[in-house]
């Protein structure tokens, strides 16, 4: 029972953390709401866009009197704003940002109208957009799982050095493998189709993913050398914090 315990708190804790990344990742869709008349009206602004088409932004908006402006311009620039008057196609607001290059950004923001009333989404602020170009399935899938596969193994791994429980030292041996697999191989492979650079981390670069995922896989190894002695257990303890 006492097993059972731990797969299902690591289960509780990974997909927590899945969630958190989910709604707090500066690539997923920024979500903002506005009131027109009453009604109220909830909106996802893409942060991230793949592949080598424009990006079309789609806002879902019954009320037919109501249209919009999108704005924008490359980020970071002091360029004007380009504004595009939103098209309407039946209950859908929609524009377009053109493509960019991988890894170009624009900064983008919406003003919705109704007669003379101006509704600011997202409360007036930009929204910064990525483009990238497009990842094989065959690679983006494999990087997905294996992140966190490993992410769920290493929970598992802490749990159990928490609890003493002796099997600890053979989960971070498989998170050591899995981290290796999803992020030292498939990871830069995912930021060269995506970016065109294989490897924007240190030495060469301070990029935030790449550098968490190089100091979350030294500290693995590390415990994976340390763990071959038996009182080595507060570096699993260590790796959960």
């Amino acid at each position: 029972m006492k097993v059972v315990f731990y797969w299902i708190l690591a289960v509780i804790i990974t997909f927590a953390a899945i969630i958190y990344q989910r709604k707090t990742g500066p690539t997923y869709d920024k979500k903002t709401q506005v009131t027109i008349d009453n009604q109220n009206y909830k909106f996802k602004l893409v942060r991230s866009h793949g592949g080598t088409t424009d990006c079309k932004i789609q806002l879902g908006m019954p009320d037919k009197n109501v249209g919009g402006v999108l704005e924008y311009k490359k980020y970071p620039t002091k360029d004007e704003w380009t504004q595009v008057e939103l098209s309407r196609e039946n209950d859908l607001l929609t524009g377009s940002l053109p493509n960019l290059p991988p890894a170009g950004k624009y900064e983008y923001k919406i003003t919705l109208k109704k007669g003379d009333q101006n509704f600011e989404l997202n409360q007036g602020k930009p929204v910064i957009i990525r483009f990238k170009g497009h990842v094989p399935e065959t690679i983006l899938f494999p990087h997905i799982f294996f992140m966190f596969f490993a992410m769920f193994l290493g929970n598992v791994a802490g749990i159990m050095a928490l609890f003493k429980y002796k099997k600890f030292r053979f989960y971070t041996n498989i998170t050591v493998i899995a981290l290796f697999i999803g992020g030292m191989i498939l990871g830069p492979l995912v930021q060269l189709y995506a970016f065109n650079e294989l490897w924007a981390g240190i030495p060469f670069a301070w990029d935030l993913t790449d550098n968490k995922t190089l100091v979350a896989f030294l500290f693995w190894v590390l415990a994976f050398f340390m763990n071959r002695k038996k009182n080595a257990r507060f570096i699993q303890l260590s790796l959960q914090s």
